[in-house]
Parts: C-alpha cells; sequence; structure tokens
C-alpha cells in the first residue's frame, strides 16, 4: 500500500510578488528549490499564514540567489507581497519506506528569503 508523506517543505517564506497576467504557477529562487528537492513542474501545496487560503500549483524556477517567491495567474488573487507562506510537496510510497524517510524542510531567512 502506498501512503503519501511530506517530501519537501519551505517554511515561512515570504511573498515578492504576484502577477495576475501570467499563465499559472509559483516562481520559487533556484536555489529554495534546490535545497527542499522540488523539481520544475512539481504540484506544491500553498499555505498562507496570513489569511488563511490553501492552493495548489506548479513550480518554475526563479533566479537564483533573488529570493523570489512569485504567484502566478489566479493565485495572485490569493496572496499579498509580503505574505508570510509555507510551501509543501507531497510523494507516495510504501509504509516502510515512509517509516524511515526524512523530508528536506528548508528554513530561509523571512526578511528576504535567502538561505541562511
Amino acid at each position: 500500500m502506498l501512503i503519501e508523506v511530506v517530501k519537501s517543505k519551505i517554511h515561512r517564506v515570504k511573498v515578492t510578488g504576484a502577477d495576475l497576467n501570467y499563465i499559472g504557477s509559483i516562481t520559487i529562487d533556484e536555489d529554495l528549490m534546490d535545497a527542499a528537492n522540488i523539481v520544475k513542474g512539481e504540484k506544491v501545496q500553498i499555505v498562507n499564514n496570513n489569511n488563511g487560503e490553501r492552493l495548489e500549483t506548479y513550480v518554475i524556477p526563479g533566479a537564483r540567489g533573488s529570493g523570489e517567491l512569485t504567484l502566478n495567474g489566479a493565485a495572485a488573487r490569493k496572496v499579498q507581497v509580503g505574505d508570510i507562506l509555507i510551501l509543501i510537496c507531497y510523494a507516495q510510497m510504501e509504509i516502510e519506506e515512509a517509516r524511515s524517510f526524512n523530508p528536506a524542510l528548508v528554513f530561509p531567512n523571512e526578511e528576504n528569503n535567502l538561505l541562511i
């Protein structure tokens, strides 16, 4: 039997942009993606600590070292620049594998979204 567990988490990252006129997705600094083991196009759950919104979209890479975190398309209506988010990706695995699996947890600097 497969179960779904947390694979990756970027905890308390600040929204730097909201682009309603872009065709969907979330743009994330590629350094953060690498640290959290998130790949281009991967599905991500977004939890907004400021307003309680939860949504899902897919990831596109942003410029390395930029701290960029931009919600694009319809998702841009769910955030404001400066909101604090938690980004979570999940993976399916066998129960026995899940028992010993360690997710990639990233805690960037809350002021600039850069890795500490």
